[in-house]
């Protein structure tokens, strides 16, 4: 194959995960557990990092931040505490998880495809929700201690109320689908070089 339909075919599969991942992200927006949407975009960010590399892990990792910026529960929760901590945190904490998420499986996948699949999907889950939970720390502790009544302190809150749940759900739905689906688009093909 040439590189311009390389191109192309890269183009057009993370438009298409794009496409998948939007859709995602808005039935996520709708879907809560606790006082967090969770994240579905999740599964084709580690499909994207896995097809297309790192940095197109990193891109569709950006895209489903600038989303999830203007969800309505964010812009409900969390802007009216930090605009600029609201900006950094949803932007930075997808990207930086996409593209982790992609070096994992890059330098995996080798040894072992399977793991290499399940690494990368828990991986963007963790570091996704690292960083939100560093984010959440630095910019929103009014948030987390006025809403922090019921559990021993603020971290307590941010840690069981906030995040506890949904990240179990990320990991899990992440770790089985990325595998099964990546086997699937796989099968007939190797992944493009990165």
């Amino acid at each position: 194959m040439n590189k311009t339909h390389l191109s192309i075919q890269k183009i057009t599969g993370v438009a298409l995960l794009g496409a998948i991942m939007i859709v995602l992200q808005v039935v996520g927006n709708f879907i809560a557990i606790g006082p967090v949407s969770i994240n579905l975009s999740l599964v084709p960010i580690a499909l994207c990092a896995i097809l297309y590399g790192p940095l197109c892990g990193a891109l569709l990792g950006f895209f489903s931040g600038v989303l999830v910026l203007f969800a309505p529960s964010t812009a409900a929760v969390f802007m009216p505490i930090s605009v600029v901590g609201t900006v950094l945190v949803c932007l930075l904490k997808c990207t930086i998880a996409g593209f982790l998420g992609g070096l994992v499986y890059k330098l995996l996948y080798k040894k072992n495809v399977i793991l290499s699949y399940i690494l990368c999907a828990m991986t963007i889950a963790i570091v996704n929700t690292g960083l939100f939970a560093i984010g959440s720390i630095i910019f929103f502790m009014p948030l987390l201690e006025a809403n922090s009544q019921a559990y021993a302190n603020a971290y307590a809150f941010l840690f069981l109320a906030m995040i506890g749940w949904n990240f179990i759900f990320e990991v899990i739905s992440a770790s089985i689908f990325v595998p099964i689906i990546a086997k699937i688009v796989l099968r007939e093909r190797k992944p493009l070089e990165k």
